[in-house]
């Protein structure tokens, strides 16, 4: 059996669905998704999405030029600026346009949207729906697509991405529930398939993060940018790391040490608790190795405090965050401090793409987390993922209705068929009894990132890294799954993500020891300065005949904002 679309989606999340309902009028449009879409990770983000709407008495001079400058001083200048004034001019549109659709965002007493101050920006321009904004907009976009019959395929797993001579024709995917490997034939194919943060053992994401699309788009021959950059936000639960929203802090919440200081006073007098996410990660690690954190079983902590918030607030606005630390670690916001630390938390790298969304890779585009435009550079804001995703899944959509009459291209059914047989081939390896559990080098592979490759780094620890990836992708060789059977087989598709996963986490460090300087969410203990004169451009890796990236480099685009020294 082969399946044939005119587009093809792969992801379920807000970059999928809005790519979907702007496509699926005029041409025939598959999305396919390995969980139900309502699933997705999009819908764990908690606190916002920015437009400069000035709707805020603080923020009434508010300009899309303003969140600009501060979206490009917060990439730490590796943003290109011309895709970065591209998303923030579509942000209000984006935002009303939801809005429209039914999303019930918060609203201040004269019933404009409600917005608040996040970590970074020059105004409080982040629009929220309490701190569920991620469901509130995953759902919102779900109905639109249910309503406008798009074509969903829930819980099929793909497996692999076809490329040949330079063209895209579809993917192998695996029906998790029957078993089925099924070629999926299409003239265009579009990534929304998120971040890789279970690269890592401490991280916010879900676990179906792997990052396997972008390993995926690796392997087919498409290059990736600026994989170095690691985001790690600063408030994650001790011991589960669930994300603590930054609305937290945008609301006016106060992150103390075990002497009770508000210790960014100290490092961003300015922006105290809400300078860049990058910028607090590296001041809470700093005062709990210099012994100012607090002593857990879990770990050492630092404390975010909401309790002058007062109980009304904290239920309003923050009643997600109260659940969740009263469920997992036995706390009340309103009456105790939250016990938090950074973790790993978003990929500002990712497939190599330029604004609409296309790679060089004829019929092949990516957008979202996955992508990298660029416009978030070294370090995202806060409020600006959630945009990136709907942006660039709607200018994505509006590309392929221009360019698909003209490019006329012919997905072929032999190279897909030839893939089918590789992917059986590598199954029933995956499948032979006798090798190593793959959980186990997954294991593995998460205390390496996270030990070595984390908010601080030096040359000694990647290097150490690189060589620890290195080993245990040739002990991947050898992984087998303790059932053949291909039906609702999760570990079997924990094992064929696993090698996306390696080589994800191989760029990552590659890039990370070859950048000598400290820019955004890289941070060189070695190199503790950034260098504009060697290091102020993109890094590409692409997959040698060998199987290592091969890192290259690519200018990043300067329009109005010209680099300056990095304050808060």
């Amino acid at each position: 059996m082969m399946l044939t679309h005119d587009i093809l989606i792969v992801g379920g999340g807000l970059t999928g669905l809005r790519a979907a309902v702007g496509l699926c009028d005029k041409f025939n449009v598959g999305l396919i998704s390995k969980v139900y879409p309502v699933r997705s990770h999009s819908i764990a983000a908690q606190g916002g999405i920015n437009a400069s709407l000035a709707n805020n008495p603080d923020g009434r001079d508010d300009t899309w030029e303003k969140h600009t400058f501060d979206t490009v001083k917060g990439s730490d200048y590796l943003g290109d600026q011309d895709a970065i004034e591209i998303m923030c001019k579509e942000a209000p549109g984006i935002v009303y346009e939801m809005e429209h659709w039914g999303c019930p965002f918060s609203r201040f007493p004269d019933g404009t949207i409600a917005q608040r101050p996040f970590g970074g920006g020059g105004f409080p321009r982040t629009c929220f729906s309490a701190d569920v904004t991620g469901h509130s907009l995953l759902n919102t976009l779900y109905e639109r697509a249910v309503y406008k019959k798009v074509k969903i395929y829930p819980e099929w797993f793909v497996t692999s991405l076809c490329v040949e001579d330079g063209q895209c024709h579809g993917v192998i995917v695996l029906d998790i529930k029957s078993g089925e490997l099924i070629p999926v034939r299409a003239k265009v194919t579009v990534f929304g398939t998120g971040g890789y943060g279970r690269v890592y053992r401490n991280s916010t994401n879900a676990l179906i993060n792997t990052g396997s699309g972008i390993g995926m788009a690796y392997k087919a021959g498409v290059p990736l940018k600026d994989m170095e950059f690691v985001q790690f936000h600063p408030t994650t639960l001790i011991g589960t790391n669930i994300l603590m929203t930054e609305g937290c802090r945008g609301e006016g919440g106060y992150l103390l040490n075990n002497k009770g200081e508000r210790f960014m006073q100290k490092y961003a007098p300015t922006a105290m608790e809400l300078a860049p996410r990058d910028i607090v990660s590296r001041c809470i690690m700093t005062e709990i190795e210099e012994g100012r954190g607090f002593e857990h079983p879990l770990g050492t902590y630092i404390e975010l405090d909401l309790r002058h918030l007062g109980k009304k607030k904290i239920i309003e606005r923050l009643p997600g965050i109260r659940s969740i630390c009263m469920d997992f670690i036995g706390i009340d916001p309103v009456k105790k401090p939250i016990p938090i630390m950074p973790s790993q938390h978003y990929s500002m790298g990712g497939i190599d793409v330029n604004e609409k969304g296309a790679s060089p890779i004829k019929g092949f585009y990516a957008a979202g987390e996955c992508a990298c435009v660029s416009v978030h550079g070294a370090n995202r804001l806060g409020g600006n993922s959630l945009l990136d995703t709907i942006v660039f899944g709607k200018l994505a959509a509006r590309a392929i209705e221009e360019e698909l009459p003209k490019d006329k291209l012919k997905p072929k059914e032999k190279p897909l068929l030839s893939l089918k047989a590789q992917v059986e081939k590598k199954i029933n390896k995956l499948t032979q009894a006798g090798g190593e559990r793959p959980y186990k080098l997954a294991a593995d592979l998460g205390a390496v990132m996270s030990e070595k490759v984390g908010v601080f780094r030096t040359k000694k620890e990647i290097a150490q890294a690189l060589d620890e990836v290195k080993k245990i992708k040739e002990r991947y060789i050898n992984v087998s799954v303790s059932s053949a059977d291909p039906h609702m087989n999760y570990e079997l598709h924990n094992a064929i993500e696993l090698e996306y996963m390696l080589e994800v986490a191989h760029t990552i460090v590659l890039g990370a020891l070859l950048r000598e300087e400290s820019r955004g969410a890289h941070f060189r203990r070695d190199f503790p300065k950034r260098n504009d004169k060697k290091w102020l451009k993109h890094t590409i890796a692409k997959m040698g005949k060998k199987g290592d990236p091969l890192i290259s480099c690519k200018q990043v685009k300067i329009t109005n904002y010209q680099p300056m020294e990095r304050k808060y």
